[in-house]
């Protein structure tokens, strides 16, 4: 998605009108908290010219920029939508959509004692090592990192190795649930490091609400084929709910180049 990219068709006169691609970012498009390949954003260029397509992350906005953007490439002018923070902020065609705020909903006292909770358990756990920002408070939620998502590529690496064999998230997600489970909130793990906490309901289903929206609008296009690509499609992952929602149609994929399979395959680019 270059300076020279072809325009693209308005959204009503895509060929395949009625369908979206949506896409996770880690471990879909990217490499976990990396850069897209070129070849990964050339077959969304041509994607793109047959269907809408956007993404839905966990992460804000800065970081799809990041990964997914270029100085001069906004990356709300590479997709036709963008769902940051799983939809609760959100882009259509570069305009900003309503947004809603997680503080807002849990308030201060109760998210206090939420952070507090986190903080002690994690100065508490006896990992290999520590870095910096255990907690990031996002819009829509928060992300909670036992090792510090100031980690470097390499010790995130070494540090989902160590995870998966002695369940650290799994294991503080399971006793957050007993403690918290009263606030009506969800806790996800996905990426190499790290859980997302939001109240139910605000996984990444939260941004088929803004399309159901759009369907209303005069003349709004209704999707009735929704595809969504994503990694962490298992119960208990992040891309879980959105992929089994009997709005979308789901595929799981085994990591960008997979993902880019898929989707040639599947709308025979």
């Amino acid at each position: 998605m270059d300076a020279g990219a072809p325009p693209y068709p308005p959204l009503e006169d895509r060929p395949i009108k009625n369908t979206i691609a949506l896409f996770d970012v880690d471990e879909t498009l990217t490499p976990a908290r990396r850069a897209a390949s070129p070849e990964t954003l050339r077959t969304l260029e041509l994607l793109r010219q047959k269907v809408a397509i956007g993404f839905v992350g966990g992460s804000n906005l800065a970081k799809q920029q990041e990964q997914l953007g270029a100085a001069d490439r906004p990356v709300t002018t590479m997709f036709d939508f963008c769902f940051s923070e799983n939809g609760l902020t959100a882009y259509k065609m570069g305009a900003e959509l309503p947004s809603n705020s997680f503080i807002k909903w849990i308030g201060e006292e109760k998210y206090k004692e939420l952070a507090n909770w986190i903080l002690h358990y994690i100065a508490d756990l006896d990992i290999p090592i520590k870095r910096g920002t255990f907690i990031e408070f996002r819009n829509g939620m928060i992300n909670v990192s036992p090792i510090g998502r100031n980690a470097s590529t390499q010790e995130r690496d070494e540090y989902q190795a160590y995870d998966e064999k002695h369940k650290i998230r799994e294991t503080m997600v399971g006793k957050m649930r007993e403690k918290f489970g009263h606030l009506g909130l969800t806790f996800s793990i996905g990426g190499q490091i790290s859980f997302d906490v939001f109240p139910t309901g605000w996984d990444k289903t939260y941004c088929l609400k803004h399309l159901e929206e759009e369907a209303k609008k005069p003349g709004g296009i209704h999707y009735t084929n929704i595809h969504f690509f994503g990694d962490k499609t298992e119960k208990g992952g992040n891309d879980y709910e959105i992929y089994s929602d009997p709005r979308t149609i789901g595929h799981s994929v085994k990591g960008p180049e997979d993902c880019m399979r898929q989707v040639k395959e599947t709308f025979g680019l």
